[in-house]
């Protein structure tokens, strides 16, 4: 495809180029988590900052890793995928906020991704809605035994995924409130975890590409918890999951090294 960047060598969104960012890329969906994440990096570098997108590459134990945003929802997220796999990207964790569903997946809880309901319309222009949106299973148990490792209340399942934040906080307002509020009940009795917004499209785009990713979030409050008057509050220090993420990325650097090192 041509390349609509006054740099040619840049990609046209992110604004990064070959070579700028590592195999390994956080991906949260605020700009402003950048620096945080990339706090935890070594000699963290900021490479790019267009639009939603922000990139920082620095290294962990020695390997190159990044940092890119994503902003909002599944269609900036897959944007934020492909031009990173472009830029030699192969392994992505997504890092983000998500509002429990369960009773017991409580505020301040991390939760892990294992699938993701396709209730978004970016997925569906890369696979048959018929075609799960899951997770990488390595990415995915990296993720479990850092937060093992933290010792972080956790939580692995199933998600939802939605692009309207309004239609699942007010439901019963929109003019399609008979779908929205049934299809939730459904999720619920199926023991969907929680709900966000990007997972659905990165699984799947993850799919379409071969590359392996995972994602993890702070459960921020949990509306189900509310409506029964059970203990709810909000929380927005999204370190935990942050800490988590980064633990993973180092375990994985050390079982692909293994793994090469064993096939050489």
């Amino acid at each position: 495809m041509k390349n609509y960047s006054e740099d040619e060598s840049r990609q046209y969104h992110i604004q990064v180029a070959q070579g700028e960012v590592g195999r390994y890329v956080i991906m949260p969906g605020d700009p402003k988590r950048c620096v945080k994440i990339a706090q935890y990096f070594d000699n963290p570098v900021l490479i790019a900052d267009n639009r939603e997108y922000i990139t920082y590459t620095g290294t962990l134990n020695g390997v190159k890793v990044s940092v890119t945003s994503t902003g909002i929802g599944g269609p900036s997220a897959s944007i934020a995928m492909e031009e990173l796999y472009r830029c030699g990207a192969d392994t992505f964790v997504r890092i983000g906020t998500c509002g429990g569903m369960q009773t017991e997946v409580k505020s301040g809880d991390v939760v892990i991704a294992t699938g993701a309901v396709r209730m978004e319309g970016t997925s569906r222009e890369y696979a048959p809605i018929e075609f799960p949106a899951v997770a990488d299973l390595t990415v995915t148990n990296a993720l479990v035994e850092a937060a093992g490792k933290k010792g972080y209340p956790f939580h692995t399942g199933v998600v939802q995924c939605k692009d309207s934040f309004y239609g699942q906080h007010e439901p019963e307002v929109k003019p399609v409130s008979y779908e929205l509020l049934n299809k939730w009940e459904a999720w619920k009795r199926l023991g969907c975890l929680a709900s966000e917004m990007e997972s659905a499209a990165l699984f799947v785009v993850a799919s379409a590409l071969h590359v392996r990713v995972g994602s993890c979030f702070l459960v921020v409050a949990n509306q189900e918890r509310e409506k029964l008057g059970m203990e709810n509050p909000v929380v927005h220090d999204t370190d935990m999951a942050i800490q988590v993420a980064v633990e993973a990325i180092r375990e994985l650097i050390e079982k692909d090294a293994e793994k090469e090192k064993k096939n050489g």
